[in-house]
Formats: C-alpha cells, structure tokens, sequence
C-alpha cells in the first residue's frame, strides 16, 4: 500500500513499526479504547488501516482533555513513536511493537455514545447494524470485506484488460422486457403513460455490441430485479459482464478458469488447478441432486433402484425411484432421528436408515432387505468401512432435491468440509427448456437466445425437454458463482425457440424487435457469461450473506433502514408524473 500522507498527518494508524521509533509524527483516527493505569491514560487509536496506541501523561497541559475523550471521538495528535516496554508487546498488531507519547492533542469531533460498540467480537442484531451502517462500516471485519471486494474488482479490470477486453457501460433506463423476476419500472415524465425499466442484465445490449464489432467487452455493472429476498439476493446487485465474439465454448472457459486463477493466487494467495472438471447437468443431478454441486465432500447420491425393488419393503418397490447415501460413520438413533426430522422438514415423507456394521446391515429396515440385496447394495457403493446408511424413495426429482440437501446437511453436522478448499466446476448440458406448472408452458432455462445443440432440434416441436443447450454455469463450492452460453446468432433458429416458449411474432417483435433486427445485419457467432460479483466476493470472504460485502444493502424487507427508502414521495411529483395512486384506505 502507498504511503499516505495529508495535512493532519504524516502515517496512518496501520504504519508505524519499530523501524520509526524516535520519529515525530501525525496522527488522526477515532478513540476506540481507552485504558488508564496509574495515572496514565492509554488510548487506541483507530482508522481503517489499523491501530496504534496512544501514551497521554499526566504533566502534559492537555491531559485533562485527554481524560475527557471517549469512544469514537475524532482527535489528531502529534507525538514521538517509542518501543513498548518488553513484555507489553501485541503480537497480534502490526503496530504492536511501539507506542505513540503524545505531545499535542486536537479534538475534531466528539461523538454520541454509538448504539453498539464498534468491536468484530460482539454480535449485534442486523437490522440495528443496517439502521447505523455508517458505524458498522466503521468495524474491522466490514472494511475488510469491502477491501477485499475492491482487490476482487481491480484484478478482474487488470486481467480483462490484459486479454485484449474493452469495458463498455450500457444504459440503466432501458425497455422493460420482462423475463423471469419483475422489472423495476421508472416513469417518463416527458412521455406520460410511459416507462423505462431498470436493467435485470445488459444481455440484450451486450449482444449488441457484438453485432457492432466490439468483440471482446466486459462490464462490472449494476442489474436490478424485482424478487423475494434471500441472503444470497438484493433487489440490486453487481455482475462481472463478458462477451466474445468469434469463439465457442472452449473459449469461454478457458478465459474464465485463467480469472479464476488470478484471484485466487492475487486475493487468496491460493493456487487452484485448471482446466475445471465438468459435470453434465443430468449428472450433477442424479449425482448431488443439485445443479450447482459441491465438491469439497464425498456422499454422493446411489441410485439402488434396481436392487430396491428385490426387497420386500413396499415404499421402495411402489416409488419411482430410489436412491441412499452412505456416511462413514455409526449415528446415535437420536442423530437418525434428527435427520429424519430434517428430511420431513424439506418435504419428504419420510427417511430410512441402517447402520452398516462388519459388512452387515442392522435397524429396523433390515428384515425387509434380504441379505443377498445388502450384499449387493454394499458392493455397488463399495462400501468398506463402518457407517449409516440413508435411503429416499419417490419421485426421482423429489428425491434428489431433498437427498442433495441432505447431503450438505450431513457435511455439515459431521465436519467433512474444509472451509479453506476452493474446488470449482463447470456445469453444462442443461436443458434448453423446462415446464412451468406455473405457467402451463415452457421457459428458458437461461435465457431465450441460448444457442440448441443443432443436433437436438428436431426435438423442439415433439419433445421440448430433450433438447440440450450450450448454457454453462461456474460453480464454487456448491455455489453457482456465473452463469452463460453460446447465444442464437441465427435469425431461423431464434424464431424456432421462440416458437417453443409460445412467444408469438408480435410479442417477440415488441419485446426484443431491435434485437431480431440487429442479427439480421451480419451477427457474428458468441457467447458469454455473467458472474455474481457479490456472491464470489462473499465467499472469499467467508460470508453467508452477500450483504456482508455491499456497503449499503436493503435488509430481507428490501429496505434501506438507514435512509429510510422506498419512502412516501410529494403529490406534486406524482402529478409531474402523471401518476395517481389507488392504494387501500389503510396504506394511504
């Protein structure tokens, strides 16, 4: 980090070390805590760089404003930097080896008395954390995050940069052209009756500006949409943007991994392997019962369908399918018992279990599994140690959504994951389509200009779900981090898929009409992706909720608590706005 320094100070409070002993020096940071011992007033000294702490004596002319300063006030001091007496060191500092003898002191700014103490170790209710962000931002760990997050940004910007990439912004007031979550939608004041919306992605401009020639852009850019809230969700949020033009597949992955890698090695200090595995859709389903699968931990899903269906137990032989998993290790019956609580709470109906012991089967399943079946069962999953096993039986989607989570579950409860591993993966094939029940049709499982596999086409007016496209997602222990595909260039083939998701000429013309008229000017052939920036900052820091890496997140309501937003607005900027609102009597 450069040197900082300014008028009110020569170092910050992270700098001085015992190679500045005897210098003269500036200071000016927040009090974050005071000590007195014997008549001498120790205070620490805060800013975001670090802390140094203070020495105030008692013959100094200003000791009594000294005696008066409490948390968080604002002060600047002069002072001379002395080595710590031996044993007094703080190892857990880089400025833990000096002390800073203060020979004048100014007072900037007295604070309130904060609603919470600006301390990483005390656990303080979030939406209390959000009301004072401005505080809470104050904290160790929180300036860490959103460092880290600025190292993540700077290192992609350097490395696109490097591979030839022009950022290229889009617009934020755009045409609403809804496709999965709500637009946020922005009247026109100059055109009444009318509204722009907010971008959910700069998918239809980035495809665009390869028609335009601009063929290898990237963006970091804000996306807004209109959902549920979750930890890993805000109504805004940041997206690493990149198209390519001219490539395949191929491309892409090799551009994405060679990021991957500089991350990791830049912000981490990690060396990852690349090329990534990949995993097929319909393998990562049936295998972890989830399309963005984690690698860190075996326990992966067995289907024992066939063998199953040679027991005498009902449930399995009536299901569609059924699948087990087997953890090496012997549950207490109130561990199983937890377990089947957990996998009842996600919908099952049920859970069986048995213990495996010296190669032999025991619970209360077992008189309906004969012995020859277990045998074979503990073959197939070439099982040779002691363990418990879990079994699922229902509809094959049922089971592997709630087994895939089971799964997780028992990674984490029996510590079989390594919070320090990073392990990575394409996951590709996906379905061109799927069935909303919803809806009573089909929609895209990416997006509408995701490229079929030519091969699959003649699918598309039969049987729509047995089309495979070139959608891809980059999964990080076991979370989708990015998301793309190669896009539909072909005006014929784009009008086939339109055709298949009931999107009728007119509809497809009024939404995306500039789109379907751009690729009729020589479209060259791309592709790209688009990654969550909040979600990957989030786990490189270890964080659960992607609002521990923005600084000012709406909370689970999508609300600014600190501003006080989405707020009451005067009638005369609705009037301006040709806007009259119809609410309940009880909400106006």
């Amino acid at each position: 980090m450069p040197k900082i320094s300014t008028a009110l100070r020569t170092h910050t409070c992270g700098d001085l070390t015992k190679k500045d002993i005897g210098k003269k020096v500036k200071l000016c940071g927040w009090c974050h805590a005071r000590r007195d011992h014997g008549g001498i007033i120790f205070i620490d000294l805060r800013d975001r760089y670090g802390i140094t702490q203070l020495v105030f004596l008692p013959e100094k002319p200003f000791f009594k404003d000294a005696d008066k300063l409490r948390r968080e006030d604002v002060i600047d001091i002069t002072g001379i930097v002395k080595k710590r007496p031996k044993g007094m060191e703080n190892p857990k500092l880089k400025t833990g080896e000096i002390e800073v003898f203060v020979e004048s002191l100014t007072l900037l700014n007295k604070s309130r008395v904060p609603p919470f103490e600006i301390d990483d170790r005390i656990d303080v209710n979030e939406d209390v954390r959000l009301r004072y962000r401005y505080l809470d931002l104050r904290r160790p760990r929180m300036q860490n995050n959103l460092q880290i997050r600025y190292e993540l940004t700077r290192t992609i910007r350097d490395y696109m940069n490097k591979q030839g990439f022009i950022e290229v912004e889009t617009p934020f007031l755009t045409k609403s052209t809804p496709e999965g979550a709500r637009d946020y939608l922005v009247p026109s004041r100059v055109h009444p009756g009318r509204f722009y919306a907010l971008p959910q992605s700069p998918q239809l401009f980035k495809q665009i500006l390869m028609v335009a020639g601009f063929d290898r852009y990237f963006q970091i850019v804000k996306c807004f949409r209109d959902e549920d809230l979750r930890a890993d969700r805000q109504p805004e949020f940041t997206q690493l943007d990149i198209e390519m033009s001219f490539i395949d597949k191929e491309d892409i992955f090799k551009l994405c991994e060679g990021l991957m890698k500089e991350i990791m090695e830049k912000i981490l200090k990690k060396k990852i392997k690349i090329p990534f595995p990949r995993i097929s859709y319909q393998e990562a389903m049936e295998k972890y019962g989830t399309d963005a699968p984690d690698l860190r931990f075996g326990l992966e899903l067995h289907d024992i369908d066939s063998l199953a269906k040679k027991t005498n137990f009902e449930i399995f032989k009536k299901a569609e399918v059924v699948k087990c998993i087997f953890l090496n290790k012997e549950l207490t019956r109130k561990e199983t018992d937890d377990m089947i609580k957990f996998a009842i709470s996600l919908g099952a109906e049920g859970l069986a279990w048995a213990r495996v012991a010296n190669g032999i089967f025991e619970g209360s399943i077992v008189k309906f599994i004969p012995a020859d079946v277990q045998k074979e069962i503990i073959k197939q999953l070439k099982i040779k140690e002691n363990g418990t096993l879990f079994f699922l039986a229902d509809r094959r989607k049922i089971v592997n959504e709630i087994l895939g989570k089971i799964r997780v579950e028992l990674a984490k409860r029996y510590g079989l994951i390594d919070e320090d591993d990073y392990k990575f993966c394409w996951v590709i094939d996906f379905p061109l389509l799927e069935y909303s029940e919803e809806e009573q049709r089909y929609v895209s499982v990416h997006h509408p200009f995701t490229m079929p596999y030519l091969e699959d086409l003649d699918y598309l007016d039969s049987e729509p779900e047995k089309v495979r496209s070139h959608g891809y997602d980059l999964v990080l222990n076991g979370v989708e981090i990015g998301g793309g595909s190669i896009r539909i260039h072909n005006k014929e083939i784009q009008k086939k898929v339109f055709k298949a998701l009931e999107i009728s000429d007119e509809e497809a013309k009024l939404k995306f009409g500039f789109l379907q008229d751009a690729l009729s000017y020589g479209a060259p052939p791309h592709g790209g992706i688009a990654f969550g920036l909040d979600r990957l900052a989030a786990l490189l820091t270890k964080n659960e909720s992607i609002r521990e890496v923005i600084a000012f997140p709406k909370n689970k309501a999508a609300q600014d608590l600190m501003c006080g937003a989405p707020s009451d607005v005067n009638p005369e900027q609705l009037k301006e706005l040709n806007i009259k609102l119809d609410l309940p009597k009880k909400e106006k």
